[in-house]
């Protein structure tokens, strides 16, 4: 056990690999409740976030899950969040789910509070009297429906990604949302605190004999870091550049004015925002993995650093995110990565560095 953000969590229940491979091969159960939980309501509510979010929310529909920066005024990124529209945009009673890092909670929730209209608009931390659950691997769908309904099964088996229902799982009244931090498929549920337990020893023990296992944060890293998905303090800090972190997807800039949208819109064009430099991946010739701070270079010239690297169980070697300088971030590229006092070789390579088959 660690403590993370004021959590004490599992690091690994058996072991990172063992856990890492189940969930590619059958499925993987994580205790996801450090997440910051918010809700927003009231009849202000739409109008506001589409004020306070990278990404637009007045067009938001019933059901609809959409992964979102949080800037202040200064264009700088205080969080990556997924939010989640809970009311049809016609309603007169708004609501939304806002699911953030743990590491970020308290000071998003003080930032949005600065700037919170004086009625029509509530936020809420629920974070403490809910818990989170992602269910994810190939397994994953089917376990969970197993648990639900016969009413809601056929339309939560059914439902895309970056979509949520609620429903209830065992008798318990619980959001699932197919989406997760694995490049897998699955679900991430949340659940009354109080029932958390009782929802945890029931998927583990129906599927434990089919490959389940139960995984910590050791796993969960090295699986989102295959499928190159960004984690706040590595890939993301204050001053990241969205669109030279291939996060393009997360502003929508058109039409709108958010906190720090001028500035975001003079860096659309200007990729080169931060240290001339850009997200690229990384292929290592061994399986020495570089970690957070090692540096890149190219014929003997610093180009950049690494943000995140580990051996990947899935793909045998080793491979790690970086910015580099854009003038060697092209494929193909072959630089040596300083890893304990020794130069290593890595290539250049198409994030991300594992895509599971549909």
């Amino acid at each position: 056990m660690v403590e993370f953000a004021g959590w004490l969590m599992p690091v690994q229940y058996t072991s990172i690999v063992d856990e890492h491979v189940a969930t590619r091969t059958a499925c993987g159960l994580f205790d996801v409740s450090h997440m910051g939980r918010l809700e927003i309501d009231g009849p202000g509510a739409r109008q506001w976030l589409e004020s306070m979010l990278t990404r637009r929310v007045v067009d938001m529909e019933l059901g609809v899950v959409r992964y979102t920066l949080i800037t202040n005024d200064h264009s700088e990124i205080l969080d990556d969040a997924l939010v989640s529209c809970e009311s049809i945009p016609s309603s007169q009673s708004q609501r939304f789910g806002l699911v953030v890092n743990a590491s970020n909670r308290a000071r998003v929730v003080q930032w949005m509070l600065t700037r919170m209209p004086d009625a029509g608009v509530r936020l809420i931390d629920r974070t403490l009297e809910s818990a989170m659950i992602a269910v994810q691997g190939p397994l994953a769908v089917h376990l969970v429906a197993d648990h639900i309904s016969a009413h809601f099964r056929e339309t939560l088996m059914a439902l895309k990604p970056y979509r949520f229902l609620r429903a209830e799982l065992l008798d318990i009244p619980a959001s699932f949302s197919r989406t997760g931090y694995t490049g897998e498929d699955g679900f991430e549920i949340i659940v009354p605190a109080n029932r958390a337990t009782e929802v945890w020893e029931s998927l583990y023990s129906k599927a434990h004999q089919k490959g389940l296992r139960a995984c910590g944060l050791g796993a969960r890293d090295t699986l989102r870091l295959e499928a190159a998905m960004p984690l706040y303090g590595h890939e993301l800090k204050e001053i990241t550049n969205p669109f030279a972190a291939g996060l393009s997807l997360a502003v929508d800039l058109e039409g709108r004015t958010f906190p720090g949208s001028n500035r975001l819109a003079a860096c659309r064009d200007h990729r080169d925002h931060v240290e001339g430099t850009v997200r690229v991946g990384l292929r290592f010739d061994s399986k020495r993995p570089a970690r957070e701070g090692h540096e890149v270079f190219f014929e003997n010239t610093r180009i950049g650093t690494v943000t995140s690297g580990s051996f990947a169980p899935s793909l045998g070697y080793a491979v790690a995110m970086a910015n580099l300088s854009l003038e060697t971030s092209k494929v193909g590229t072959t630089v040596e990565v300083l890893v304990r006092n020794n130069r290593e070789t890595a290539h250049v390579v198409p994030l991300p560095f594992y895509r599971r088959k549909k």
